[in-house]
């Protein structure tokens, strides 16, 4: 298994987990996410583009996603870079399309990225158990 492949597997064990951004007041603010999917050996997220965090992202483009699955957690931080191909975007549509429709009827956009410049920290409340870079 490859090691971004153990990172998508712990965030889909985690079901739900934590981005952290930066305000524009330079402040933290994390919020709680539950959508990614692994495609050419990149984890893809997505927040809608008439959103504060995708503004702050933007912004900012340094993050950081969590995640716990007891006894271990993650953290997963890196440079945000966004994709616009379509593609992907239809992807995050075929896998839920319950988003698909508020999107399409609202005429909201969803803006789709993944991390470079990445490192993911498999820990114990301890110590660093794994660490890639990616």
């Amino acid at each position: 298994m490859s090691n971004i492949k153990k990172v998508d597997d712990f965030l889909t064990d985690a079901e739900v987990f934590y981005l952290a951004t930066v305000t524009e007041e330079n402040k933290p603010k994390n919020r709680p996410l539950g959508f990614h999917m692994l495609v050419d050996d990149k984890i893809y997220f997505g927040v809608g583009t008439f959103k504060e965090v995708y503004k702050q992202m933007k912004q900012n483009p340094y993050v950081e996603v969590s995640a716990t699955v007891m006894p271990r957690f993650i953290r997963y931080y890196g440079k945000v870079v966004f994709d616009d191909n379509p593609a992907l975007i239809d992807k995050v549509f075929e896998i839920m399309p319950e988003i698909k429709e508020l999107y399409e009827k609202s005429g909201w956009k969803m803006g789709v990225f993944h991390l470079e410049e990445a490192t993911c920290e498999f820990r114990n409340m301890i110590e660093i158990e794994e660490k890639y870079e990616f």
